[in-house]
């Protein structure tokens, strides 16, 4: 943080607070990791910097792994009330040939689907069931600007609120706030970063009950398209090459909705509803991870530990795996005072190897498939993998369970020390 920007938060008027464990960001892993401590009697306040959840095209799948844990934790049925849509396979169109890709219906699980649920009302969903405990806070419109750090340990953070200022003494900062993370970036930590080709423009169509069902992606001529059917409407993601995007606005809307049709010519009619360029959102891939992800006082998790490819949508789920190894791992340091950073150290050393495998795959399709996609000018055929899983269709187990459930996955450990009165919002 610059100097001006410090001055401005000792000028405004400081609220100040103490808690056991502060968490910087509301997504899946802040959430998540907020609702399980609190639920183990570890008092814990999260800071969002939004005034709600509600921002689009953000990950919306729900894996298996995921709807183990909701089990787990007894909310499952609960949860299957949010609108949301199923499916028990996934497949994609190359060129003019539909290849199966994943069957989570043999999945070990008590959900045998992948689901699309707006990430939104995942977080509301958590955030209710949270709010349940006495030990769980959350504040919205809190946006974490600075560490606190004294005799070289983190002790807190300082963030900027409608009203002033936030002072927030910890004996833990988490820092999830996602892949541009300013508490990483605070702390210093190194980066290591794998490079993406590819970035992604979102963006939505209306959806007639005519169109087909789920397909993941469609790809041909150097054109790859995501569509995630949300009922209404579909969730579409354009892959492009890094860093093409004003190049693209450069040759127009009309221009950019016909390489949209070509691949799915049944939305033509519709692609009109993008008539401004402020109704795509561009997505900057990053793939990158941290050397070392804590210091004394601090782990990060998530996105701000390890940022993923959109490849396999995997990204939430990893981040949700993290809380609730963290929960796991610190829960009972926690209740008792300040965790030590042998056992912050511990969380890495269990969600290090999952998150390397994943992201060498991530990066392994990137480079040998998505960006000789998208160096291609003429039609193309299936490549060897996708003929194999057409034909064999056992094969498709494979990157179902991958997808699905993903290397090590994580149970609920932490305690339940029991249930309030529903806590009010703040």
């Amino acid at each position: 943080m610059s100097e001006t920007q410090s001055l401005c938060l000792v000028a405004t008027q400081m609220e100040r607070v103490e808690v056991r464990t502060c968490i910087a960001g509301g997504g899946p892993a802040g959430m998540m990791l907020g609702f399980l401590l609190a639920r183990a009697g570890v008092p814990v306040l999260v800071l969002e910097k939004h005034a709600d959840f509600f921002r689009d095209f953000r990950g919306d799948t729900i894996h298996p792994s995921t709807l183990e844990l909701i089990y787990e934790l007894g909310l499952l049925d609960d949860f299957l009330r949010v609108p949301h849509q199923q499916t028990t396979e996934l497949g994609a169109y190359i060129g003019s040939t539909f290849t199966p890709v994943a069957d989570f219906g043999h999945l070990p699980t008590h959900c045998k689907y992948l689901m699309f649920m707006p990430q939104w009302d995942f977080l509301d969903f958590i955030a209710r069931h949270a709010r349940q405990y006495a030990a769980f806070s959350l504040r919205m419109q809190a946006d974490v600007r600075e560490l606190i750090a004294e005799g070289g340990r983190v002790s807190g953070v300082r963030a900027a609120l409608p009203s002033g200022a936030l002072e927030v003494r910890a004996d833990l900062v988490i820092g999830a706030d996602g892949r541009h993370s300013t508490v990483r970036d605070d702390a210093g930590l190194k980066v290591d970063d794998f490079g993406a080709p590819m970035d992604v423009m979102w963006f939505r169509i209306s959806r007639a009950p005519s169109d087909p069902g789920q397909v993941l992606g469609r790809a041909d001529r150097g054109k790859v398209l995501i569509m995630i059917d949300r009922g209404e409407y579909f969730q579409c993601g354009y892959l492009i090459r890094k860093g093409a995007f004003d190049q693209i606005k450069q040759q127009g809307l009309p221009a950019f909705r016909n390489d949209v049709a070509s691949l799915a010519p049944f939305l033509r009619d519709r692609l009109v509803e993008i008539d401004d360029w402020s109704k795509i959102s561009l997505l900057t891939v990053v793939v990158d991870r941290l050397e070392r992800w804590y210091r004394d006082g601090l782990l990060m998790i998530g996105d701000a530990a390890h940022a993923m490819s959109p490849i396999g949508g995997v990204g939430i789920n990893l981040a949700i795996q993290d809380a609730v190894a963290a929960a796991n791992i610190l829960w009972e340091a926690l209740r008792d005072g300040p965790a030590p950073v042998s056992l912050l150290a511990k969380v890495q050393a269990r969600r290090a190897f999952p998150t390397r495998v994943t992201q060498g795959f991530q990066v392994f399709v990137q480079d040998f498939a998505i960006r000789r996609i998208l160096g291609l000018d003429q039609p193309f055929s299936p490549p060897l993998p996708f003929r194999l899983l057409s034909r064999f269709p056992s094969l498709r187990s494979l990157p179902a369970r991958f997808i699905g459930i993903g290397v090590r996955p994580e149970h609920i450990r932490s305690p339940d020390v029991g249930v309030t009165e529903p806590v009010a919002a703040e």
